[in-house]
């Protein structure tokens, strides 16, 4: 078989699973954006090996090359999951005879226990935009991630018919394009009215609920990049992303006595030993009042 004709056999295969991916997974462009990238990854380190050709060997060498470029353990397990999931859908397929990952034993991952802010904390990092200007837009969205606990994701692909500012509800589209309504607290409901009657006009046939300077809709990564100008004018000194008011959502709710399946549902966790981490961070906090109030701690 010519080099030509064995790229050609490798790209047709992981077309046909990133199709899948999309279509019968219903798997957002990010999640599918990953997969892709490890996939590609490990059909660059094959070379010349058709997918066909592919045995447990192989995945054990490119294992071992993962090691000696020092990725960590969560990086590695997410890149095994990739060719799990790959494999198996060849195999499935009958494009492969034998499924050589389903020997692959995932590295074992410590439990990183999420960070979160205080109550104060949070209220502080909240009201430090300006209420004028763009500082009414990053008010609200700081309000909404901690009022809601969305994902950041979730939060820049909310549109202006995505909010009942008067109902208090937020329809979102989560993981694998799944939509659940989530309650919002009043306080991000004014916020995001607030917002909403002073907010520029939007570029023609733009939906999005929350736009940059230029009227569109904003990334990602511009939400990060707002959180880093704000957090410098707070008492702040510890370094978070926006996904840390997320984490401080889930674990108020529990310290005020929520129950977990509740936050699961708030969440948008399909399992719930996903939301099962939070329950280390309150356990850690009860260790601590414990610790510092019973006479003989």
């Amino acid at each position: 078989m010519t080099l030509w004709l064995v790229s050609v056999r490798m790209n047709r295969y992981l077309e046909k699973f990133i199709t899948y991916l999309d279509i019968e997974k219903n798997y957002s462009p990010h999640t599918i954006l990953n997969y892709r990238i490890d996939l590609e990854d490990f059909l660059a380190f094959t070379k010349n090996t058709p997918v066909a050709g592919v045995k447990y060997i192989h995945l054990r060498q490119y294992l071992a090359q993962l090691r000696t470029k020092h990725f960590k353990p969560r990086t590695v397990a997410r890149k095994l999951s990739s060719l799990r999931s790959f494999f198996k859908f060849l195999s499935r397929e009958g494009l492969v005879k034998e499924n050589p990952a389903r020997l692959l034993v995932t590295p074992k991952l410590g439990k990183t226990l999420p960070k979160f802010l205080s109550e104060k904390e949070t209220a502080e990092l909240i009201e430090s935009p300006p209420l004028e200007g763009l500082g009414l837009r990053d008010r609200a969205i700081f309000e909404v991630l901690y009022s809601s606990g969305l994902r950041v994701s979730e939060l820049v692909g909310l549109n202006v018919d995505s909010v009942d500012i008067f109902g208090n509800i937020i329809k979102v589209r989560g993981k694998g394009r799944k939509e659940r309504l989530v309650p919002v607290g009043n306080k991000a409901a004014k916020a995001v009215k607030a917002y909403l009657d002073k907010r520029p006009a939007a570029q023609p046939g733009e939906q999005a609920l929350f736009l940059n300077k230029n009227g569109k809709r904003l990334t990602d990564r511009s939400v990060r990049n707002i959180m880093n100008k704000h957090i410098l004018t707070t008492s702040l000194r510890m370094k978070i992303s926006p996904h840390v008011l997320r984490h401080s959502f889930a674990t108020h709710l529990l310290n005020r006595g929520a129950d977990l399946r509740s936050v699961q549902e708030l969440l948008g966790h399909v399992n719930l030993s996903t939301t099962q981490i939070y329950t280390h961070v309150t356990t850690e906090r009860l260790k601590n009042v414990y610790d510092q109030s019973h006479p003989h701690a």
